[in-house]
């Protein structure tokens, strides 16, 4: 394990910070337009939507070459999009990911 992935992480978080941030430190942002503060609220959820893409979707072997993946993480990804635009709400989608992913690995369907 290679503490790069720390500084990384650290980093990642210095950039978003200021957009998820914004709310709280910036006086009358109830002022600005809904479509903008809509724009805004979505910055966070973007981000960690480009992050989860390339999570499921690229898989690297030994040799760390990248290579496509189709797997469990689909479906459990697609649950969760389902869960979230039908509840209105995060928390079940993500739930419900993660019991779909451990158990699909837990049955030896998934690695």
């Amino acid at each position: 394990m290679s503490a790069d992935l720390v500084w990384l992480a650290v980093l990642m978080g210095a950039v978003t910070f200021p957009s998820r941030a914004l709310p709280l430190l910036a006086p009358g942002i109830e002022r600005l337009p809904s479509r903008v503060r809509d724009y805004l609220g979505l910055v966070g959820p973007a981000i960690l939507a480009s992050i989860a893409t390339v999570g499921i979707m690229v898989q690297t072997d030994e040799a760390r070459h990248p290579s496509f993946h189709v797997g469990i993480e689909w479906l459990a990804v697609g649950a969760c999009v389902v869960l979230v635009m039908a509840r209105r709400g995060l928390l079940v989608g993500m739930v419900a990911a993660a019991a779909i992913a451990a158990v699909a690995r837990a049955t030896g369907l998934a690695a």
